[in-house]
């Protein structure tokens, strides 16, 4: 039967270090599977799965609130857990039900307007308040454990800490602390013991470690209340105390990359993707399901520098678009369980169909979100999209930054810097967003603005704004003069993402990409004199890159003279909801292009 989203019980709510949960119920056949895995060769062996997801993001159902259509990509992925349902279920059938687990790395309750809708216009917080759909659907599928995503912190603690009572399984975060006890604020680990036919359990530790980010990207939510050191360090105390727990495997849940960078530089001593430094530093861990990252990693194979063993990590890109297998082969030695052989492959969500259990579970849920996503807001006078918005000025910009500049200068009004310019940054979020002519409703607006950023108002000066340009262009590839110009190739050098490029309103600049790196803006003015350095302004900027995500230079460390709590996103929405119309002609001009020697490129 469908959970009643009004009447829930807390059967499983996790708190304090680390829970004991029961193999699962066998499924028809499961007897079998576990002879055959433990029947091979003289030695007793047995083989299990581990299954995992990773940034799910709110996504239940191959569907896009943005486009009101189903999902679709160049790729054709699919999206949802009801589609990764159905490949759990397989898996479970195949396998045997009790030789399985089930996990995930992060980053669940943030990033459709689904999870935004229980999160803020129907709470999860309120009394007498819903389920939330992601703990339904993760509840329904029978999740054994997951790592909490640095997105888990971005509507705020009180709404993660409900979700989390919610959920029919742990959080995990063993480097998520409490900032005053330095204890951990979340179960570090859960542990599941597998029975097998062979008369001796298989005990498997599945360690939960977050983003260090956190810090830096959800400062506002999480300053004085958590701290969260590196995940080497987390990863070294805990995986010794849970070897001498008697866990006989240990998976780590990791929402953190593997590439070895960060995007905030050095502004925290921990590293942002540290999940392949884990592998390589501490030694006795048998897998790790990454995440935070958005690739796909169906195996990866890092040697630990002090055992010499082989450690297989995969990251199941994101969204649901695909699930991890762990497929582990044990052998019994001298008295204990010992890992013989680890693989990892990943399964494409688009090879089945939606499991219907979750469908009938959540279709009013999904509906609701449809419903207010199509409501109308307002008219707009002519269509903007942001198709080219990565390498031209186009309005569809324009139009974040002037309601960004138009809110800011209304909130210092009456202040001591009332008097100074308003610029403002702004980025692509999307390259398929687009406010049609006519008629606008909220899913146009929220499809500009996809991410949960907040507003704030910095002092900056002219060189310091002079060098924030020059740090944003760095996206664009060099391009001699004469050689062809292809938009494709154009953007996101060095791995760049198009969210880390901004373009700042209020500023006429060009782009010199024949030059190399660090010397491309170029005549950049200020109601069309030279932009003295010493000259001061309001720099309105989201949170994201006011807190240093990004590493852009000077943001991070400029006096803050406003900031709010309401996303941009709403605040956008209430702006069009307020003026009743939209007139590109009032705000759009071309105020950056792309140059070669002075030679506009487009």
């Amino acid at each position: 039967m469908p959970l009643n989203r009004r009447k829930f019980l807390e059967k499983s709510a996790v708190t304090g270090a680390g829970v004991a949960l029961a193999g699962a119920v066998a499924a028809p056949g499961a007897e079998a599977a576990e002879v055959r895995a433990g029947a091979r060769g003289r030695a007793k062996r047995y083989a299990f799965t581990v299954m995992g997801t990773t940034d799910l993001h709110g996504n239940v159902f191959n569907w896009d609130y943005f486009t009101d259509a189903e999902f679709d990509d160049k790729a054709h992925n699919d999206v949802g857990l009801a589609k990764v349902s159905t490949l759990v279920n397989q898996v479970r059938a195949d396998k045997g039900r009790r030789n399985t687990l089930l996990i995930d790395a992060g980053d669940t309750i943030q990033g459709t307007q689904l999870s935004y809708y229980y999160a803020k216009v129907d709470p999860i917080t309120a009394e007498g308040g819903p389920v939330h759909p992601m703990a339904q659907a993760m509840n329904a599928m029978d999740y054994d454990a997951a790592a909490l995503g640095n997105h888990e912190f971005n509507y705020g603690i009180p709404v993660l800490r409900k979700f989390e009572q919610q959920c029919r399984f742990p959080l995990l975060g063993a480097n998520a602390l409490d900032a005053k006890t330095l204890r951990p604020a979340f179960a570090p680990y859960s542990m599941h013991r597998l029975r097998t036919p062979l008369g001796r359990d298989v005990k498997v530790a599945v360690l939960g470690l977050t983003n260090p980010g956190i810090a830096i990207w959800d400062k506002a939510n999480v300053q004085g209340k958590m701290t969260f050191p590196g995940l080497e360090e987390q990863a070294a105390k805990w995986v010794p105390k849970l070897r001498s727990m008697g866990a006989d495997v240990i998976i780590v849940s990791a929402h953190s990359g593997s590439s070895g960078t960060s995007s905030y530089g050095d502004q925290l001593p921990y590293i942002e993707n540290a999940a392949a430094l884990v592998a390589e530093q501490v030694p006795g861990i048998d897998a790790i399901l990454v995440g935070h990252a958005h690739t796909e990693i169906p195996e990866y194979f890092v040697t630990n520098k002090e055992t010499g063993e082989q450690v297989v990590l995969s990251e199941p890109l994101k969204w649901g678009q695909r699930l991890t297998l762990f497929d582990f082969e044990l052998v019994w030695e001298k008295g204990c369980w010992k890992v013989e052989k680890v693989a990892a492959q990943v399964l494409n969500s688009n090879t089945v169909a939606e499991d219907p259990k979750i469908v009938r579970l959540l279709s009013d849920e999904h509906e609701k979100v449809v419903a207010y996503v199509n409501q109308v807001i307002g008219t707009n006078a002519a269509e903007m999209t942001s198709a080219e918005a990565p390498y031209k000025d186009v309005p569809i910009i324009d139009l974040i930054n002037h309601i960004q500049a138009d809110t800011v200068r209304q909130a210092l009004a009456g202040t001591e810097h009332a008097a100074l310019p308003v610029l403002s940054q702004a980025a692509c979020f999307s390259r398929t967003a687009r406010i049609p002519a006519g008629e606008v409703t909220i899913r146009d607006v929220a499809g500009l603005y996809v991410f949960e950023n907040t507003l704030e108002a910095r002092l900056m000066t002219g060189a310091q704004l002079k060098a924030y340009l020059e740090f944003s262009a760095n996206y664009f590839t060099q391009t001699a003069p004469g050689e062809p110009v292809d938009p494709a190739k154009l953007t996101n050098a060095n791995g760049t993402p198009d969210y880390n490029y901004d373009v700042v309103s209020g500023l006429s600049y060009e782009i010199d990409i024949a030059r190399p790196a660090g010397s491309r803006v170029t005549n950049v003015r200020f109601e069309g004199q030279p932009l003295a350095d010493g000259a001061t302004f309001v720099f309105a900027v989201n949170n994201y890159r006011a807190n240093g995500g990004g590493n852009f230079p000077h943001v991070a460390a400029a006096p803050l003279l406003w900031s709010n709590s309401d996303e941009i996103r709403n605040t956008m929405i209430a702006w069009v909801k307020a003026k009743g119309s939209i007139d590109p002609a009032e705000f759009a001009a071309v105020d950056w292009r792309l140059t070669r020697n002075g030679t506009p490129v487009f």
